[in-house]
Formats: C-alpha cells, structure tokens, sequence
C-alpha cells in the first residue's frame, strides 16, 4: 500500500510484511482510526491513574475493596452474559503464539480453547503481528493448511475453540501512528481482528472471543466494554456477541473483581487467575516496602497466603456472577531423554491440575499440546458437567490484608539469584530477536518469569537481602553473575550474543534503579524491527 492510498492522518512507518497485504488495508486502518480517535484520550487518562496509585502505595497507602463500588459487591441479583457458543466446556485451554505451524498445532491439540496470543508469547515485531493476524485469518476460514520439509500441517474436523489476547492497555503500536500519535497495540490487536473475522465467527457458530490481559482498575474494564460496543455498532453486528475473559494478573484488579466483571457484564465471560504476572505485579506494586521482600521464585507457589486468598476469593465471585472462573498456566514440557525427570515433571502438573479442579476452577490452561491429555483426564474425572458454576465457595471470606498479605516462606539462595539472571537474559535477548515464547529449564516462559526475575534481582538488590550463605546482594554482587550468565546464555542454540549483551547492560542498569521499570516490554519495544527508536535516538524507517 503506497502513502498516497493510505486514509487520512494514519502514516505506516514499517512496509507491509508479504503476506499481510490482506490485512493492513484501507478499510481496516480507517476502523482502526474511528477506535483511536474516539478512545485513545480516556486510555491515556487510565494510564495515567496508575500512576498516581502507584504514587499512593509507595507512601504507604494500602490497596481495599473500593468503598464506593460497595452497592455492586453487595448486590446480589446481577448477572452475566451466558456462555457464547462453543465456551460452555472450557476444561483445558492451550495458549501461544500466533505463528502458523503453532495455530495449527494448538487448534488440533484436543484442548477446548486455543488463547492466540499477541501479548506476553510473543514478541511484537511488525511481521509477528501482522502475519499472525494473517494466520488466524486463515484458520477462522480453514485455509491455514500447508506443507514443509514433506510434512502437511492440516486443521481437524473440529478444531479448539478460538481466542485472542491482545496487549495491554500501556504497549502502543508505534508502527502506526493516527494523527502523529502511535495506535494503542491494544486496539491494533483487537481492531483489525474484528474487523476481518468477527462476522465471520457468528456466520461459523461461534464469535469474537478475547482473553483481557494487565488491567488495574474497573474502569480500564469499562473503557474495552465501551470498544466492544461501539466496534460492534460499527460493523452492523448484533451487540452481545463479543465474549471477554479478563485476566486478574495485577494486584490492584484483585480488589476489584466483581467491578470488572459488572463493567463487562454483556461480554463477560469470567476471570483467569494469570498467576505468574500476578506475582510480579505484586512484588511492583508494593515496590516500597521491604515486608514485601520474597525469597526465591520457586518458593512463590499457589499455596502461599496471598495467592491461596486471591484464588478463592477469584472462583467464589465468578460463580456468583455464574462465568467461568479459568485456573492458571502450567508450563511444564516434555523432558525427552530423561523419563524419571520427565515423569516428576508431569507430576507436578497433575498435582496443581487436581488443586484446581478441586477448589472449584471451570477450567485451566496448558503450554504445550503434550500437557492437554493430562488436563483433560484430571477435570474429567472430577469435573463431570461443562463447568462448576454451582460451587458457590460461599464459605470463603477473603479480607484486604489476606490479598496483600506478603508473608511467603523461603530463602534467597545463590542459585535462585544465578536463575533470575538467567531466566532474564534469555527471555530478553530471545524477545529482542522475535521469539516472545522461550523453553527455559523445561518450561515454556513468557514474559510474565522475566518480569518475576527482574523485579526480584531489583528487589534483593534494593534492600540488601543476604542469601543463605550470608553474603549481601547488591548491584556489585550482581555484576559477575550477569556476566558469567551472559556467556553461558550466548552459546544457546538461536540466541545472538549481542542481544545477550543487550539484556545484560539493560538488567545491570535495573538492579540500580530507585525503581523497577513497569514493563521489560516497554524499555526493550524499541530494539524491534521497525519501531523506529532506540533509546531515544531515531532509526531508519524500513
């Protein structure tokens, strides 16, 4: 598409990717322009609200149920939407990203729902994004098949249920600028896949279905709700057939659940307790205090206080609500040459599949397709109907300081020091290549453990926790350590040692910060292909 043939006030500064020609059109940039000009004003005044809350947690103002949303809390009549077609039984979801070979691979893993994502598993280069759009284009209308190397990739009959994540209300699209501003990222994702395939859904049974992910007030919630309708109305569809699951994987969302499914309430199709971001959002929020200081990550699990609480406090407001109330990931893969390790691997994900199903959870999700059949034989013996939205959990009671609760038993030990840096140079210099979903140690990482990783190095750092050695982590300490793990990280098959070195002087340079960064994603969008900055300094448009 030339600039000439480009609508008024949008300027593309990256060419369009072969392949994606059907996608980065004329009409859908003028969609995606109506959405920006219409609601980029409130997403900027919701940003900037996260500020000044964080401003009032660093002086030691707690986080409670809001006082003034009491009344919706406290009614007891309201409702959500029903199930949309095809997300009555969401037992085991799979999630990744949204290359073409993994689409065909998840849609035909048995899982009941695929998560195409846009956000944390992958990583937003031009060409990520728009071939991505392109694939799942392809599949919605069965024409995603193809063949390499002599082997055919073809959809089954009756393929997972589909879903997309879009990124969260704070990453822009900066190769797509409206009126000099770059789009939203949130409403790239979300725009130009309604645009080009919500009709199509309802004509195929089912809908528009998203995963909502990194909200921290239920205002944000009100804002995609007010997209929903007006994207609807837009496009001549009937309102209320849009299915949103929002992911409580923020510490302020925790205190706010029942407000955000209200917000959605015609779209809502329940909460997921998006665990491991919830952790790192926890360490962020409550950056100021050095209560809050956690051991190591392995320590962190769902059985800690403040995890436990948000959990049934999670199933207990969607099954009053009657949506689905989704677990959490297991990112578990195969372990191939070592059947013991491989085994105690898939115990443990048997063993959290089995909390969950017992607590009371309608579903769960899965990384990788080996992991579906697990899953689905754990809900299926206990789970016997679609969903468990008759286990009402109203024996839970969950108060302010349960959900804020930083006592986690644990020690910070050198090797949990020596695995956040690995963890976060390899996610980091993978991610500034293009791959947003990395196998670390046998799991299958997204950006959520390299947050975790980053904000705890920054934290141990901060306030001078001693290992159970007894020696003080400082940024000195940590210097050695970032170098010995870069070099061990440069040799991985597929990592450039320069991005390596990338990771590691942007990680040196955080574990010195008075603060940690909000997102790794945000400071490191512009080493991508075509962003167009890095560091503040001008690229060459392609």
């Amino acid at each position: 598409m030339s600039s000439a043939s480009l609508p008024k006030g949008i300027h593309l500064t990256s060419s369009i990717p072969k392949g994606g020609e059907g996608i980065i059109t004329a009409p859908g940039l003028e969609f995606l322009a109506i959405l920006h000009r219409t609601f980029e004003g409130k997403r900027q005044e919701l940003l900037k609200n996260r500020e000044k809350v964080q401003a009032e947690l660093d002086k030691g103002k707690p986080l409670t149920f809001l006082p003034e949303t009491r009344e919706i809390r406290e009614a007891p009549a309201w409702r959500c939407a029903p199930p949309g077609p095809g997300l009555e039984d969401r037992r085991v979801e799979i999630t990744g990203p949204t290359d073409r070979k993994m689409v065909i691979n998840a849609l035909n893993s048995g899982a009941k729902t695929f998560m195409a994502d846009f956000e944390d598993s992958n990583s937003p280069t031009w060409s990520n994004l728009v071939l991505g759009q392109a694939n799942l284009h392809d599949a919605i209308r069965r024409q995603i098949d193809f063949e390499i190397n002599g082997k055919a990739y073809k959809l089954t009959d009756k393929p997972a249920v589909l879903l997309v994540r879009p990124r969260g209300w704070h990453l822009p699209e900066p190769r797509v600028l409206i009126d000099g501003v770059p789009l939203s990222g949130s409403l790239f994702d979300f725009g130009l896949y309604f645009f080009h395939n919500a009709a199509e859904l309802i004509k195929r049974g089912h809908g528009p279905y998203f995963y909502l992910p990194k909200m921290e007030h239920h205002l944000e919630a009100r804002l995609w709700n007010d997209v929903f309708c007006l994207a609807t109305s837009h496009l001549g569809l009937k309102q209320g057939t849009i299915r949103a699951t929002v992911l409580i994987e923020t510490l302020p969302a925790a205190f706010q659940m029942e407000e955000i499914l209200y917000e959605l309430k015609e779209h809502s199709a329940g909460l997921n307790c998006g665990r491991w971001d919830y952790i790192f959002s926890f360490i962020k929020k409550q950056r100021a205090h050095k209560a809050c200081v956690f051991p190591d990550r392995s320590d962190v699990t769902m059985t800690v206080p403040f995890m436990d609480a948000y959990v049934r406090l999670l199933i207990q407001t969607c099954h009053k609500r009657k949506v689905a109330a989704m677990g959490g990931m297991s990112a578990q893969i195969p372990i191939k040459n070592d059947p013991d390790a491989n085994e105690r691997a898939m115990s443990k994900v048997r063993a959290d599949k089995l909390r969950e199903v017992t607590a009371g959870h309608d579903g769960t999700w899965v990384a990788h397709p080996a992991l579906v059949k697990i899953a689905l034989d754990i809900f299926n013996e206990h789970m016997k109907g679609p969903n468990q939205y008759h286990i009402r959990r109203e024996d839970v009671v969950v108060t302010d300081k349960q959900i804020a609760d930083p006592s986690v038993p644990g020690k910070v030990t050198e090797q949990g020091v020596r695995d956040n840096v690995s963890a976060a140079l390899s996610y980091c210099a993978a991610w500034i290549s293009g791959n947003g979903c990395v196998p670390i140690n046998y799991l299958m990482e997204d950006a959520a453990t390299a947050e975790i990783a980053r904000v705890q190095l920054w934290q141990w750092s901060k306030y001078g926790s001693k290992t159970d050695t007894g020696k003080t982590i400082s940024p000195s300490y940590l210097q050695p350590i970032f170098s010995e793990e870069s070099a061990k990280v440069s040799k991985l098959p597929g990592i450039d040692p320069h991005h390596v070195k990338i990771a590691s002087e942007y990680m040196a340079q955080q574990v010195k910060a008075q603060w940690p960064s909000d997102f790794l994603t945000s400071d490191l969008l512009g080493y991508l292909e075509g962003v167009g900055t890095v560091g503040g300094q001008k690229k060459a448009s392609l």
